[in-house]
């Protein structure tokens, strides 16, 4: 903390928070997660992002995702939240990032080489102003790279101490498991984390997935719950909020794609489900992710402190009936 300006948190943080263990391993980690994609550092500046983490760890959220092309310009998210983690308990919190999309011109600034991640993960470190993150991702799949040498580079990063555990992220289940197969067969780190995308309005991990990170006994921390915001009360008029994401980044072709009257309708009946179980359909949406046995946080956005506080809330209620579940399956099926 700040010797100058010390930062005073709710002593109660813990008692309303949820803690669950990523797969087999020691880390827990609060049911809901905080991500910085798109609005920390890009659409939404520093001021609106101390007040959201702080109320974020008031609420009991100790884990604080990025990633390095977060933000505009790209890193802009890790170096807005580093200067706001300098006022923050350091070893009460997870923070996360990832490598493997395009961060810098030439052969060595994307994908999943060895010379990639290691070189960008000491990049987030001085954007972030840290000696270490807990998690480090690779952030997807890269054909090009041989496995061996991206899990080698995982490992290595541990052994530094640059990073506490390893994550994948958007890998499919057969590529998932090959991973980690090959942590095994090399005595590697294990993969702590996976962290796929997940709604109900985007169910693939359930049939391409889950049952591999179960098995491998492996957490899962699903980003867009929320299906970027569409699956909340926001997008219910019929019109789109003026301060809205879908207002202030995606443009007009990109809105009308993802906000079809197919997919309205499907949000509204999903809404009407959601009112009976004193919800609002964001809080039903986390429920109904939280539900998932193979799920252990879920990764939500936030430009409000009130997004925040109405996400925790759906902690409230986790439980669904039969019924409930076979009337989101007939409105957002499986195999959609």
């Amino acid at each position: 903390m700040s010797d100058t300006h010390p930062v005073e948190f709710a002593q109660n943080r813990y008692e309303q928070m949820s803690y669950r263990r990523s797969g087999r391993s020691g880390l827990r980690l609060p049911a809901i997660s905080l991500g910085a994609w798109e609005t920390f550092g890009g659409y939404r500046g520093e001021e609106i992002a101390r007040a959201c983490l702080y109320r974020a760890f008031d609420l009991g959220i100790t884990h604080f995702d990025l990633a390095n092309n977060y933000g505009r310009p790209a890193g802009n998210a890790e170096q807005v939240v580093g200067t706001i983690l300098r006022d923050m308990p350091r070893d009460e919190l997870i923070i996360s990032t990832k490598a493997g999309y395009y961060m810098w011109p030439g052969p060595y600034g994307d994908k999943l080489s060895k010379k990639y991640l290691v070189a960008s993960l000491d990049q987030s470190l001085k954007r972030l102003g840290l000696d270490y993150v807990d998690i480090f991702y690779a952030h997807r799949p890269d054909p090009e790279t041989p496995l061996e040498e991206t899990m080698a580079a995982l490992d290595l990063i541990v052994k530094q101490g640059k990073a506490l555990y390893v994550g994948v992220s958007n890998f499919p289940g057969a590529y998932f498991e090959e991973a980690v197969e090959v942590t095994k067969r090399l005595g590697l780190t294990p993969i702590t984390i996976h962290q796929p995308r997940y709604n109900p309005l985007d169910r693939k991990p359930e049939h391409d997935l889950f049952e591999h990170t179960l098995r491998a006994g492996t957490g899962v921390i699903s980003y867009s719950p929320l299906a970027q915001g569409l699956l909340s009360t926001k997008y219910l008029g019929t019109s789109i909020p003026k301060d809205s994401r879908a207002a202030a980044w995606w443009g007009r072709e990109s809105n009308e794609q993802v906000l079809s009257p197919e997919k309205l309708t499907q949000i509204q009946r999903l809404n009407q489900i959601a009112q009976q179980r004193g919800q609002t359909l964001a809080q039903m949406a986390l429920a109904w992710n939280l539900h998932h046995p193979a799920v252990t946080s879920v990764l939500i956005g936030a430009s409000k402190v009130e997004q925040i506080e109405e996400n925790v809330a759906a902690l409230n209620n986790l439980e669904f009936s039969e019924e409930e579940l076979k009337a989101i399956d007939e409105i957002a099926p499986l195999f959609a």
